[in-house]
């Protein structure tokens, strides 16, 4: 059998992880999008929603449908930004606590579940290889840029 590539592997188990995570959240009426910008947002003084992209690494027209969606279902509710009055800060309604702590038991048990089959050194190796992986990629040193090409 063909050795799978690493692109394959991480494409192929994020998109497991992905589909495990919205049934979970179909049960609430719910979608992943909104679970990680509900465990995303500051509980007690909010998150500015400028913040909030770059923290879920989700674009800027995605998270707009996706808060706007939020805002509608109650779980949401956009105020003024005390310090900088141009600014919008999202908060949580009591419902979006409440489904706030359903996404992080979600997530948590995900967690716990992987550390019951995979030892600690295992673990160790997996997210320092990760992190090697985001560094290179994030540096730019994968492909380089040749000008002209």
């Amino acid at each position: 059998m063909k050795e799978k590539t690493i692109d394959y592997i991480l494409r192929s188990t994020w998109m497991a992880v992905q589909k495990m995570y919205n049934e979970e959240a179909g049960r609430k009426e719910s979608t992943m999008a909104t679970g990680f910008a509900l465990i995303s947002i500051d509980p007690e003084g909010g998150t500015p929603s400028t913040a909030l992209g770059p923290k879920m690494g989700m674009e800027a027209t995605s998270l707009s449908r996706t808060l706007k969606k939020m805002e509608e279902q109650g779980l949401i509710e956009r105020r003024p930004n005390p310090q900088d009055g141009r600014g919008v800060l999202i908060h949580l309604t009591d419902f979006g606590i409440e489904m706030r702590e359903f996404s992080k038991g979600v997530v948590l048990g995900f967690d716990e579940a992987v550390k019951k089959h995979i030892s600690e050194e295992e673990l160790y190796t997996f997210k320092k290889v990760a992190n090697t992986m985001q560094e290179l990629i994030n540096g730019k040193k994968i492909y380089k840029t040749i000008a002209g090409h």
